[in-house]
């Protein structure tokens, strides 16, 4: 799809890119108090702290040591003496200056994000509410439990506090409930691994309100309507994630025994954790956490043993703490047993968690055995399913070399690529219109189920539309479509191609459209030699995936068009893929309907028979030193002969990594136009788009159908590799090197 000639950027693109530059630091102040107007809560609470903070001088000095102290901090002491206002003055204060440093962003970040979420009103309400059932929670279970002896409970009653991390942390935990799966369950699990590491082993009377601060807000925010999400099973990927996170969480459990002297509920610690035994089990969890989050069954297994050997060891030493005592070996248990009881507990529930889930790591270890587990297909057998079906204006790519084949629901049929640990399906899903969504949602899960990131390229918008729950859309390329049924090319807008097509006459180039594989050999060498010369030029492989070469115009099923001039020498060449509709059927890419053409298998009254409703442009090459407008003496030519055979349309294909213009850009299409940046200047892309205007074409968005933005960096190696999968490393930093110079 990509050609020369039209491969340079334009005069008009730099400059372009030279105003949006300049323009940029403008609109920056701008865009910054329009941020600011819509969170008064948050920028009057955080001035505020500052000025108190700057007016009793606790920017510089502890709070903690002040003698009015006592009067604007809660604490059991303070309700037991009638400080109730505490509840109002605590909030503004922190009780050491380098506190400010972590405080406020949990501020900004947990008290903005409810405001920007849910206005001004909400989230001060949430705030207030959260500071107080934290503040009151804690103070009620230290007052019943420190009547029992309880050391860690007795210090704490006697302890206060100052600060507004509960409001802040309620705000956050409720912003997170707004968020998409699978983002809601990480945030979650990461806000709860971290109050939980800190109430078990710091222990201090802030990482107890925390605690009931987050709890409150986790079920709050769980029993509300306007927060509740549908229950279920956990899927194998959420599965994978909470092993994951549970490990992870052994891991830091143990290095804190290991290094952090503490004295929290679990008893006071001075590290004596023997540094080998941490070490190993460190680097086995570095060595199996990616297999957890694949769904590797070996990291399963591995997992499991580890567990099981650290929960052996723990209550094997815990039943054997009297006898130590007795022999002389410990002063008391108390002495160890918050360094055993603490890693015991986390291994067993994380054993636990890992046997509850265990169908999700079932994925073999080698790559080449992590297919998808699916009846495979033939070319022949895809082709049928294409012609029964109908197909979008890419089908017919899957019929190429390097695609994987396999049965979808509805007797229809998919096609995919693996690179990177992704598996890329190329275009819909080729099957009847109904099974579309179930087809997109087998796919899925049997590519979890083979520990790869599932993805679909250049889908349609109706596959768009039928994308599973939860999965994510983003438009990553148009596609092109001229409409032939009164095709001419009258008035101002096909200037450019009648001057084409009025040169070619004058110049005695003539136009074909052949079976290339039925040509004579020297056709075929020049075909060959002309293709050569281009990706030569180059630097890197031709590309792949969605791009043809000359071995797929081969196909006896492919039509090219070819420019020719009186001596039999050749120009250019295009090739034309297959588009297959089924008539009465919703069409690919809204192509679907119309009169059939020659190829058509049956005629209409058979009912709905599979019929070719147009062709796909792939393959542009043209001749150096060439007849120069060649591109768009082609293009017309071949929309002209199409348009007289009685087809419905020509697409000019979508240019990969392309949006549209007018469309906004989010973090998801800068990271894609990252990377179509990169290969742009090799292979001209965005030119190619700008080149196809000049058939006045109607647009239609293909789209990138992904489960989540976590997935995306895989998915850009992925699609990198799948371009261009005969590219060393070696061949990428020399072109990018090459296109930094300006070569």
């Amino acid at each position: 799809m990509t050609d020369d000639a039209v491969s340079t950027r334009t005069a008009e693109t730099t400059q372009t890119a030279e105003t949006t530059q300049t323009a940029a630091p403008a609109r920056r102040p701008a865009r910054a108090l329009a941020v600011l107007r819509r969170l008064p809560v948050t920028v009057s609470f955080v001035l505020a702290m500052l000025v108190v903070g700057a007016v009793t001088g606790t920017l510089l000095a502890p709070a903690s040591e002040q003698t009015w102290y006592p009067q604007v901090a809660t604490g059991l002491p303070a309700f037991a003496e009638g400080r109730w206002w505490t509840l109002l003055t605590s909030p503004f204060f922190v009780d050491h200056p380098f506190v400010y440093l972590t405080l406020l962003p949990l501020v900004i970040g947990g008290l903005g994000w409810a405001e920007w979420r849910f206005g001004a009103l909400r989230a001060a309400g949430l705030f207030a509410a959260g500071h107080v059932v934290g503040v009151l929670g804690a103070a009620g279970i230290l007052a019943l439990v420190a009547q029992g002896g309880w050391p860690w409970a007795v210090r704490l009653s006697e302890t206060l506090d100052v600060g507004p991390s509960c409001g802040a942390l309620t705000a956050l935990v409720f912003a997170i409930a707004t968020l998409p799966a699978p983002w809601r369950l990480r945030a979650r699990i990461a806000i709860a691994v971290w109050v939980g590491i800190s109430v078990l082993y710091l222990g201090q009377l802030h990482d107890l309100e925390h605690a009931v601060a987050m709890v409150a807000a986790l079920a709050a925010s769980g029993w509300l309507p306007a927060f509740r999400h549908p229950a279920g099973r956990p899927s194998q990927r959420e599965w994978r994630l909470i092993g994951l996170a549970a490990l992870v969480t052994v891991g830091a459990v143990q290095v804190l025994d290991l290094v952090v002297p503490y004295d929290g509920p679990l008893g006071s610690n001075d590290p004596t954790a023997s540094m080998v035994d941490v070490a190993i089990d460190l680097v086995i969890i570095l060595l199996i956490a990616n297999g957890i989050r694949q769904g590797y069954r070996i990291a399963w297994i591995a997992a499991i043993a580890l567990a099981a050997f650290n929960v052996s060891a723990g209550v094997l030493v815990l039943a054997l703490l009297p006898l130590l005592v007795e022999v002389g070996a410990l002063d008391s248990p108390t002495d160890v047993l918050g360094l055993l009881v603490a890693p015991t507990f986390f291994w067993a529930a994380t054993m636990l968690l890992l046997i509850l889930g265990r169908s999700a790591w079932r994925v073999r270890l080698r790559a080449s055995r992590r297919a998808l587990q699916a009846e495979p297909l033939t070319r022949e057998q895809l082709i049928g399913r294409l012609r029964r079906f109908g197909g979008g204006t890419i089908s017919w790519m899957t019929t190429w070399d390097g695609n994987t084949r396999i049965a979808a629901p509805g007797e229809g049929a998919i096609a995919y690529q693996s690179h990177a640990g992704v598996a890329v399906m190329l275009g819909d899903p080729i099957v009847p219109g109904a099974s579309r969504a179930s087809a997109l949602s087998e796919f899925g899960r049997l590519a979890q189920h083979a520990g790869l990131i599932p993805c679909v390229f250049s889908a349609s918008e109706a596959a768009a539309a039928a994308r599973p729950p939860g999965w994510r859309s983003v438009v990553v390329a148009e596609d092109t479509i001229v409409d032939l049924p009164g095709l001419a090319f009258t008035g101002k807008a096909w200037g450019a191609v009648r001057t084409a097509m009025n040169r070619a006459g004058r110049e005695g180039i003539e136009f074909r459209m052949v079976r290339l594989a039925d040509e004579p050999w020297n056709v075929l060498a020049q075909v060959r030699a002309i293709s050569e010369q281009w990706s030569g030029d180059k630097g890197l492989p031709e590309m792949r995936f969605t791009l043809g070469t000359v071995d797929e115009a081969l196909d006896p099923e492919t039509r090219v068009g070819i420019a020719v001039d009186g001596e039999g020498n050749l120009h250019g060449i295009t090739s034309w893929l297959p588009v297959y509709a089924h008539d009465g059927s919703d069409g690919a890419n809204g192509a679907g309907a119309g009169a059939g053409g020659p190829d058509a298998s049956a005629d209409a009254s058979a009912g709905g028979e599979p019929r070719i409703a147009g062709w796909t442009l792939d393959l542009m090459r043209r001749r150096d030193g060439g007849f120069g407008p060649v591109m768009e003496f082609l293009i017309a030519a071949s929309a002209q002969h199409f348009s007289a055979e009685g087809y419905d349309f020509v697409s000019l294909s979508g240019a990969p990594l392309v949006r549209p213009e007018q469309a906004e850009a989010g973090p998801v299409d800068q990271v894609l136009e990252q990377l179509g940046g990169l290969i742009e200047p090799l292979y001209g892309f965005a030119s190619l788009h700008r080149f196809k205007q000049k058939f006045n074409p109607r647009h239609e968005s293909l789209h990138l159908l992904y489960r989540d933005e976590g997935d995306l960096p895989r998915i850009g190696i992925a699609l990198t590799r799948a371009y261009l999968p005969d590219a060393s490393l070696r061949d990428l930093v020399a072109s990018a090197a090459s296109v930094g110079r300006g070569d």
